[in-house]
């Protein structure tokens, strides 16, 4: 399994944010040049995130783009989720009808535990570890606290 560039993208956005958060509403052209990524396609990552109510955005001159939650309180499964959907690796782990093996598939049963430790691992992360890590691997320190 990968992620979509979208996924990947998405959370790098979101982890801009986090680390401006409190700071006031962020730029999109901003992000794109900070991240050295396509503002355009910035602009379509936006609008799942938006829609999910993970991000707000505020028009007019001092407007821009900033996190409707503490980073603290954002989790990476919530992120992943916006932008790609439930997480599941194979149709019949949510649809077991989808496979007439499904009862008795000791694949499926791998597919589960693979998918139940990504769902765990991305939902005991937030945007704040994700700062803090950032933080630490760019040798910067801050007064940021969550």
């Amino acid at each position: 399994m990968k992620l979509s560039t979208r996924t990947r993208y998405g959370v790098r956005l979101m982890l801009d944010l986090a680390q401006k958060h409190g700071s006031g509403p962020v730029l999109l052209k901003d992000i794109a040049r900070e991240e050295d990524l396509s503002e355009k396609y910035l602009s379509l990552i936006v609008l799942p995130l938006k829609a999910s109510g993970l991000i707000k955005a505020l028009r007019g001159a001092s407007g821009g783009y900033t996190l409707s939650r503490e980073p603290s309180e954002i989790t990476l499964k919530e992120v992943v989720e916006s932008l790609e959907g439930k997480i599941f690796l194979v149709d019949c782990l949510t649809d077991p009808r989808s496979c007439t093996r499904s009862g008795v598939c000791a694949t499926r049963d791998v597919w589960q535990i693979v998918a139940d430790k990504m769902t765990d691992v991305l939902e005991s992360m937030t945007l704040a570890d994700l700062v803090r890590t950032s933080r630490e691997k760019s040798g910067t320190s801050s007064d940021y606290n969550i």
